[in-house]
């Protein structure tokens, strides 16, 4: 039996909400990028379930709640659901450190596109509101990862008669 994909439309719709809590000026800059991180899993995990289109739509979303150049987190989390999609066979046997990296490069380059489209629009920042989401999804990627696949694995282990 296949597992829903309704729980993976939840997590990036709860992800979305966790990005646009407000936070104190303090911490605004180290937030991480919650719905790269939940596109980055839901790809490497999911494969045949969330691909390119998923996360193209769900950088679409993520462009209308933050009021961004509709289209400019749509093709970066593309791009970085593609790069997932491509390599998801090698990346799923790293350790737990080596994932993490990758996942910091991921985001980095997830950056860099988006400081490209905002310096093509006259709006480019370098401040630690831009690189600051880089570290701290580095950091919190292998706690939101323990939490999901333990999620996922319940769904896969879950009852058809529940469905």
């Amino acid at each position: 039996m296949k597992a829903p994909r309704w729980p993976i439309w939840l997590l990036l719709f709860l992800a979305l909400v966790a990005e646009l809590l407000p936070l104190p000026a303090a911490m605004q800059p180290v937030r991480p990028a919650w719905s790269t991180l939940v596109v980055i899993y839901w790809a490497l995990m999911w494969p045949g379930r969330f691909g390119v289109i998923s996360a193209f739509l769900a950088g679409l979303l993520v462009d209308v709640a933050h009021g961004s150049l509709l289209g400019q987190h749509a093709l970066s989390l593309s791009l970085v659901a593609y790069l997932v999609l491509r390599l998801h066979l090698q990346m799923r046997v790293f350790p737990l450190w080596q994932l993490t990296l990758s996942v910091f490069a991921l985001t980095l380059l997830e950056a860099f596109v988006l400081l490209w489209i905002d310096g093509a629009t006259g709006r480019a920042e370098f401040g630690p509101g831009r690189w600051g989401p880089v570290i701290a999804a580095g950091v919190f990627w292998p706690v939101l990862m323990a939490a999901m696949d333990r999620l996922r694995e319940r769904l896969e282990r879950r009852d058809s008669s529940f469905v």
